[in-house]
């Protein structure tokens, strides 16, 4: 979420472009309010760029970054590694006012998805990895549903925001592979109270209906599915490895047949690609034919890392949007604030006409109190 709501070139092409008014615009919710890494995703918070961890000896590399170089390779298909990564904790802490929740859980690092957009890329630099190689070094973390289980039971969780899947996707192609996902969520199926909110572009999801049934019997829980357009060509070409957007929206359908609260997130929104009035509207019917309780949308948020990969592929694919987005994004992370305005007042509108409802607030969290003895004062 996912997420965390924000680069390669592809063999595909693109198909022919429609004959459209002349736009300028995108967005909804500020990348500050999106699901995302714990760390506030601002350029202020991104890291400073490193050398490849392959040209710096192990004994000089500290933290994550060490953990990273000594995490024995458990697989490798389809050109892309996986690696078991070593931790102490599944469950992050995040006490930034700019987030909704308290609490974030990414069972992996990197995504094999490869969204050309991804602002999440910066997290692999904190491995002294390029953020070019967040789709090919994917790391698994280690014993999660044991990490999970005692977590759980140490810290006071009950009542709190728990976000799933804020950075990387929990349910890419490795999840099918090591189920650290699925071993989390049997560990939350057991507790009570628990307010768990999951973010995905993937229709693995429908998987674990069981668990999620499970769950929402005693505590809350939420699906967030991401689909940005409606487009499989250009979908596939934005975010190469993704299942592709009906298929995405089928399992909106069938959780909604589960009882499970699920709306959609349309993010990131593209300027001058997925922004189209027709699209949108497109995109906003489809998503009321799943039977969605929401849809939120926001425009496109750009951190170095991801600026840095993104621009070479819009150059090869896109050429005539390069130097919009170098205008746009060169200076800071986001597009013109009058832009983002224009696209929020668009999903006002087709969200009134397809009678389409707001992503609601969470539950508040819940003061915990420790049970104890009431103490007279009179004798």
């Amino acid at each position: 979420m996912a997420t965390s709501p924000i680069l390669r070139p592809s063999p595909a092409t693109l198909p022919r472009r429609r004959t459209r008014p002349k736009q300028t615009s995108l967005t909804l919710f500020p990348a500050a309010a999106r699901h995302g890494a714990c760390e506030s995703p601002s350029v202020a918070s991104a890291p400073t760029p490193v050398p490849d961890r392959r040209t710096k000896p192990a004994t000089d590399l500290v933290g994550i970054a060490r953990l990273a170089a000594s995490s024995p390779r458990a697989e490798a298909k389809r050109g892309t590694e996986y690696f078991l990564l070593p931790v102490r904790s599944i469950l992050n802490h995040c006490d930034s006012e700019r987030v909704p929740f308290r609490w974030t859980i990414n069972p992996y690092r990197g995504c094999e998805f490869g969204c050309k957009y991804c602002y999440a890329r910066y997290t692999h630099e904190y491995m002294e990895l390029d953020g070019g190689e967040f789709e090919s070094k994917i790391f698994v973390k280690q014993d999660a549903g044991a990490l999970m289980e005692r977590e759980l039971a140490a810290e006071n969780t009950r009542g709190e925001h728990i976000a799933l899947g804020t950075a990387t996707d929990p349910y890419q192609p490795a999840e099918r592979e090591f189920g650290a996902t699925r071993a989390i969520l049997e560990k939350m199926a057991a507790r009570e109270g628990l307010i768990l909110e999951i973010t995905t572009k993937s229709n693995q999801i429908v998987r674990d209906i069981d668990l999620l049934r499970r769950i929402a019997e005693r505590s809350t829980v939420r699906v967030n599915m991401s689909v940005a357009c409606m487009r499989t060509r250009l979908a596939r070409l934005l975010e190469p490895r993704a299942p592709r957007p009906d298929l995405r929206l089928e399992a909106v359908s069938r959780l909604r047949d589960a009882g499970i609260e699920v709306g959609v997130n349309a993010m990131p929104i593209l300027p001058g690609l997925t922004d189209g009035e027709e699209d949108l509207d497109q995109l906003v019917r489809a998503v009321s034919a799943s039977r969605a309780l929401w849809i939120a949308g926001g425009v496109l948020f750009l951190m170095p890392s991801s600026l840095k990969q993104f621009l070479p592929f819009l150059g090869q694919k896109f050429p005539k949007l390069l130097r919009r987005y170098q205008e746009w994004y060169g200076r800071g992370g986001y597009a013109p604030e009058c832009y983002r305005k224009e696209i929020a007042a668009r999903f006002e509108n087709l969200r009134h006409k397809y009678g389409i409802g707001m992503r609601p607030a969470m539950p508040a969290a819940q003061p915990q109190y420790s049970p104890q003895m009431a103490l007279s004062l009179t004798p």
